[in-house]
């Protein structure tokens, strides 16, 4: 399992490299004290899990998972418990309490690898939970209903922990987050372009190179989204002959 430890102590990053190097699959795979570091590092290595402590100098750990393109799973190592609520609200694995109990470092990473690694499901089971273009869904958003073929679906965008869906000149909000919508259609019809956009590949129109290295894709609704550098390259992958 790929760690990535962000914390402000020196002493306190010791601690913790000491306590995962009792574990035999915790690979610590870089670590940083301050929000600019942990970004940069987290982006160049991906790593796998995230041990973040709230306070950060100028800063706090829920700055650095807003900036992040790709957050990885999150375990928040804190002195304080103040922080809980807003923490399990961001979806975070686990809240660990300083000094850092090895027994509870343990049951959190244990959450980490089942979570990474769930058991094996049938290839029937896993035919069912994917949802292809010619699936029809169900949405609701208040007292409104559709019923939409997937692939009419443009795409969707982020709306907190909600989900805006495009189509046909409606925009309902989904009970649902981008990512747990992702996990459940087919990845060669809808591609994740950024944090906040899950687009549908044969809506494209147009894609124009953008300042940031990235991509601007034009779907045919009109709609133009932005794809982050690193999106890019995937994108390419997808597309390419």
């Amino acid at each position: 399992m790929r760690i990535f430890i962000v914390e402000d102590s020196r002493l306190a990053r010791q601690e913790l490299r000491t306590l995962l190097a009792a574990i035999p699959d915790a690979d610590v795979v870089g670590e940083a004290a301050e929000l600019a570091a942990a970004r940069s590092g987290v982006e160049a290595l991906a790593p796998e899990l995230l041990l973040l402590d709230v306070e950060l100098p100028g800063a706090t750990g829920f700055d650095l998972l807003d900036q992040l393109e790709h957050v990885p799973l999150v375990v928040f190592t804190t002195a304080y418990d103040q922080h809980a609520l807003a923490a399990f609200e961001r979806n975070a694995l686990d809240y660990l309490l300083k000094p850092i109990d090895p027994a509870r470092l343990e049951a959190a990473l244990a959450k980490a690898r089942a979570r990474l690694r769930p058991a094996p499901v049938a290839a029937s089971q896993a035919a069912v939970a994917t949802k292809g273009a010619d699936d029809m869904v169900f949405l609701r958003d208040g007292e409104r209903c559709w019923f939409v073929r997937l692939g009419d679906i443009a795409g969707f965008e982020a709306c907190g922990n909600y989900a805006q869906a495009w189509f046909d000149g409606q925009r309902p909000l989904i009970n649902r987050t981008l990512t747990s919508l992702e996990d459940r259609l087919d990845p060669q019809l809808f591609f994740r372009a950024s944090r906040s956009h899950l687009i549908n590949l044969r809506w494209i129109q147009g894609i124009t190179p953008s300042s940031s290295d990235g991509y601007r894709v034009t779907l045919k609704d009109g709609h133009q989204v932005e794809v982050s550098r690193r999106q890019a390259r995937l994108l390419r992958e997808k597309l390419e002959l």
